[in-house]
């Protein structure tokens, strides 16, 4: 399900250091063939780091042995595919910030990103399984943009609620999505003792790149 999750990342790593979009996707997908068909994810171990680093550093070893081996997958390659849609990487890849931004930045930022989108998302679901996708969409600026572009007492009216029980909705939603962050954070550390350094981490890298 990570890997599923995080592949982008590092298709932005590999792009930032000059592989071609065919060479980026022959190398992402033969690494993920690799990296699951053949047991390789079970050497992750979670006392030994991040899975982000062990990720990117497990992606390095692989592109390493197929320079040398000078055997990197060819485009359908491999009867084995794991759903990753490489078909708008490029496309996504385009509106990546055009900077001198190194390889590792890219993909730590990228990584946060995708991170965040993910909290995002499993705070909407949350909500609209409790049939509040109404407060959701009125109150969910408040997680990417810190604030809404309506007043709460224009946003109460439209809700048929009061101003007070807005903000205390508002307040209980940040909560919600902090609570869904450190949940995600949790997924890719050792312990829980690392998830707020990773938070600060990641957040640092979505901001280095404003």
């Amino acid at each position: 399900m990570l890997c599923n999750a995080y592949w982008y990342p590092l298709y932005v790593f590999l792009r930032r250091r000059g592989h071609t979009a065919q060479d980026a996707e022959d190398l992402t997908q033969g690494f993920f063939a690799l990296f699951l068909d053949r047991g390789a994810i079970h050497t992750a171990d979670p006392q030994r780091g991040r899975f982000r680093s062990f990720l990117l550093t497990s992606l390095q070893h692989y592109v390493v042995n197929e320079h040398h081996r000078a055997s990197a997958l060819k485009r359908g390659g491999r009867s084995v595919h794991h759903g990753l849609e490489f078909e708008a990487a490029e496309r996504r890849y385009s509106l990546e910030p055009r900077d001198e931004e190194t390889p590792e930045r890219a993909f730590d930022r990228r990584w946060a990103l995708t991170l965040l989108d993910r909290v995002f998302a499993r705070c909407r679901d949350e909500y609209e399984q409790a049939g509040k996708d109404r407060l959701f969409a009125s109150l969910s600026p408040l997680l990417t943009q810190g604030t809404t572009d309506r007043s709460y007492a224009d946003l109460a009216r439209d809700l048929g609620t009061t101003e007070g029980a807005l903000k205390v909705a508002a307040h209980r939603l940040k909560d919600t999505y902090r609570r869904l962050l450190r949940d995600e954070v949790a997924e890719t550390v050792s312990s829980p003792a690392e998830v707020d350094a990773e938070i600060r981490h990641l957040l640092a890298a979505v901001g280095s790149s404003r």
